[in-house]
């Protein structure tokens, strides 16, 4: 009996695709050498472009493209915008696996976990949820490297999708918690629920962030200087990356690779990673209006940090 040989145009596609990969693989090393930081990473992690409209104008794009999760740590350029030569990669979690338990925990130190468990490592990406437990109450997340990563000085680097909502508070920080001292660098925290500019009301009826804060802490209740900043966006219809540079006298923080806010504090703790979706603050309480689940997720593709080179 003759055996089922697949037909001749499908053979076709398939030689054409290999064609396109192997090409595209071709140039992108070609074009290494003469490629800076950000086309470095393009080329090495093969970027793959999410759907998204031109900018306003003003330079700011309305989603970043976001890298291949399944890159090695080894090909990963130095920070977006800076320049690659002055750091190396210290920490990468590129979350293309399920959450390492010997790099994270589920809580923050000070609470027990929460048997509802509101968050997944799904599709190459972190994911935090807002959901409520049986009671009605909304469960609180975070995820961090407490006892397991810390680090003093560096470039610390997420690049996330935040979710919608009255109530919702996504945030990236640092943190240490040195006897009674609290020394704290917030490099993004969002308010969807808030007054404008944190939030703007969306086509389905909640809200969308729009605005986030930065916000360096000598020690609790000791702000160095904050700045609420408005990026004219809707940060939960793409991904963006929020870091900041921590030097010895001074942090800078960025938004899709350009400077948004620059304090002069000194801080000089160790500090550990935080990715938290809590509720309330400047976004209000969340309310039967907030949208629950895995479909209004905090999404984190990544998370790095790079010390200094010679510092």
């Amino acid at each position: 009996m003759a055996a089922n040989l697949p037909s001749a145009a499908p053979l076709r596609a398939l030689l054409h695709r290999a064609r396109r990969i192997a090409s595209a693989c071709l140039l992108a090393w070609v074009a290494l050498p003469a490629a800076g930081a950000q086309d470095a990473e393009r080329s090495l992690l093969a970027l793959e472009r999410l759907p998204q409209a031109d900018d306003a104008g003003d330079g700011w794009p309305s989603a970043v493209t976001r890298s291949r999760r399944d890159a090695p740590a080894s090909l990963i350029a130095g920070p977006y915008g800076q320049r690659a030569a002055d750091y190396i990669l210290t920490f990468s979690e590129e979350f293309d696996r399920s959450l390492d338990r010997s790099r994270w925990n589920d809580h923050i130190w000070y609470e027990r976990p929460h048997p509802v468990r509101n968050y997944a490592v799904e599709n190459g990406v972190l994911k935090i949820w807002p959901a409520r437990d049986a009671s009605g109450e909304f469960v609180k997340r975070t995820i961090d490297t407490d006892g397991k990563f810390e680090q003093r000085y560096g470039y610390f680097e997420m690049e996330a999708k935040l979710p919608r909502g009255k109530g919702l508070w996504p945030a990236f920080w640092l943190f240490a918690h040195p006897g009674e001292r609290r020394p704290e660098i917030d490099i993004m925290e969002a308010y969807p629920g808030g007054v404008d500019p944190w939030g703007f009301p969306g086509k389905d009826g909640v809200p969308h962030p729009r605005a986030y804060g930065a916000t360096t802490w000598f020690d609790k209740d000791r702000p160095a200087g904050t700045r609420q900043f408005d990026t004219g966006l809707d940060l939960s219809a793409g991904f963006h990356k929020y870091a900041v540079k921590w030097e010895p006298d001074q942090q800078t923080y960025y938004f899709d690779g350009k400077e948004v806010l620059k304090l002069q504090a000194s801080l000089s703790d160790p500090m550990y990673i935080l990715l938290d979706l809590w509720y309330g603050s400047s976004s209000g309480d969340p309310d039967a209006t907030t949208p629950l689940g895995k479909g209004n997720a905090f999404e984190i593709n990544y998370v790095r940090a790079w010390k200094f080179k010679g510092r």
